[in-house]
């Protein structure tokens, strides 16, 4: 696993520290893992719309040379 170093303003290091039964660290680390699937999942679901978007053209032109 790789470590980062992560900057807070110091009042919110001092609100942090009211609170020591919170493991930071791993909240800040799923908060980044759901944050990256996240992403993921929307690149995936725009990749697939311009395919369909594509498909869809395709299909359109199909249809009109079709006609003709």
């Amino acid at each position: 696993m790789v470590s980062i170093t992560l900057s807070v303003p110091e009042n919110v290091r001092e609100e942090m520290k009211k609170f020591p039964e919170v493991n930071w660290s791993a909240l800040v680390r799923k908060v980044i893992e759901e944050k990256a699937r996240n992403l993921s999942l929307k690149e995936k679901m725009k990749n697939k719309f311009k395919d369909e978007e594509n498909f869809n053209e395709w299909a359109v032109k199909l249809i009109r040379e079709g006609r003709k």
